[in-house]
């Protein structure tokens, strides 16, 4: 058969597109739709080959791993099919790496790959991997998902989240940062609120803006520990995990994963999964509050919120209190005190806004203050206190 004669056309309404396969530099080929015209077809080809040309009406995107469809009635669906099928064997390999990224959650992290397996339309959490270490495993946890997800997973940078050009990532399962920092409020939001969209504005250069609908789970890798993202007390959209260097080296690591991804899908497609749909992200929240969490949320935190606890903390402690009652100018009073500068309204702001306190009415109280000499005294006054229980108090230190 002539190579022209394997060439493949498509027609999506009135646009002309030529099926090709771009190499990669690992000897491999991806097919790629590129934009054709007529002009060069009829020089390329018959006069009549243009009425064999394949014809859709539109496009669409309705992700399928397990039965495929490549058309939907007359619309051609951009998302593409996986090229391993599931086969009988040991993934024994992959199970030890999966092991080492998730530790003590791996049942968890099997049933987060299992469900964008075989459920692509659940949505999930920001999966976020940290660690400052390096041969973590990080990226070549990626590089196995992009393995087995193909051109649906792709590889964003920090600014390709900031861009309004989006219709490149729009209609991807997976939407991965290598080197994530994405430390300003306005990519935090963005992120979140795309985590859990079911449609979104996708736009390309020169082209009105078209709402589509959007599945994307988001994985992040970072060396930032503490700040990679912003994570507010409370939130529960993201699934943080610290990842330990890898025992030792292996520059074959991938393609012995990738020799075993068969059978990985043949085990994902038969394997019970171990938590159950409870939350819009399918994991219950209380289940993805780890350490690696815990120590970005802590970091995100004021200072002067950070002083507030410690000095409640602290005076709870000294004083064996269950619980500590104070007026907003008793704070003011202990925070200049150890030379912290603020105004009523910022105090106000945390108790209300990140603790939940609100204000009592007004009444005598014993407030526990600082002397000269920097020892707690005790003293009667009359003003609108605010209370706080030593487990309220343990509860925003520690956990989410």
């Amino acid at each position: 058969m002539k190579e022209q004669d394997e060439e493949k056309y498509q027609r999506v309404g009135t646009t002309l597109y030529k099926i090709v396969k771009r190499p990669l530099m690992s000897g491999d080929f991806i097919e790629e739709r590129r934009a054709w015209n007529y002009e060069t077809l009829r020089q390329d080809h018959s006069k009549d080959y243009i009425s064999q040309i394949e014809k859709y009406d539109g496009f669409c995107s309705v992700p399928d791993h397990i039965n495929y469809k490549r058309s939907i009635g007359k619309f051609l669906n951009q998302y593409e099919p996986i090229h391993y099928q599931p086969a009988e064997g040991s993934c024994t390999k992959i199970i030890e790496f999966l092991s080492h990224i998730f530790q003590e959650q791996i049942e968890m992290g099997l049933d987060y790959l299992q469900l964008l397996y075989r459920k692509p339309l659940i949505r999930l959490p920001i999966l976020l991997l940290v660690s400052r270490e390096r041969n973590t495993g990080k990226t070549t946890f990626l590089n196995f998902l992009k393995a087995i997800f193909a051109s649906n997973m792709t590889f964003n940078t920090n600014e390709d989240f900031r861009s309004q050009f989006n219709s490149d990532w729009t209609n991807k399962l997976i939407i991965a940062v290598d080197e994530a920092l994405l430390d300003r409020r306005e990519d935090s939001e963005r992120i979140k609120n795309l985590s859990t969209a079911m449609s979104f504005k996708a736009e390309s250069k020169g082209k009105d803006r078209n709402e589509v609908d959007f599945f994307a789970k988001f994985i992040l890798n970072s060396n930032n520990e503490y700040r990679p993202v912003i994570i507010d007390q409370g939130e529960t959209r993201y699934w943080v995990r610290k990842v330990s260097p890898l025992m030792k080296e292996n520059d074959r690591i991938l393609g012995e994963l990738k020799a075993e991804i068969p059978h990985f899908l043949y085990f994902l497609l038969h394997r019970d999964y171990s938590t159950k749909y409870e939350s819009r992200m399918w994991f219950r929240h209380d289940l993805l509050i780890t350490d690696a969490l815990r120590k970005i949320i802590q970091f995100n935190r004021g200072s002067l919120e950070i002083e507030m606890l410690n000095l409640i903390f602290e005076i709870m402690q000294i004083k064996e209190l269950d619980a500590y009652t104070f007026c907003v100018y008793d704070m003011l009073r202990m925070l200049k005190h150890i030379s912290i500068k603020t105004e009523p309204t910022q105090i106000r702001a945390i108790l209300k806004d990140k603790w939940s306190i609100a204000p009592r009415a007004t009444t005598r109280y014993i407030a526990h203050l600082f002397d000269e000499t920097s020892a707690i005294v005790e003293k009667e006054k009359v003003g609108r206190t605010y209370c706080i229980s030593r487990e309220q108090i343990e509860s925003i230190m520690l956990h989410c």
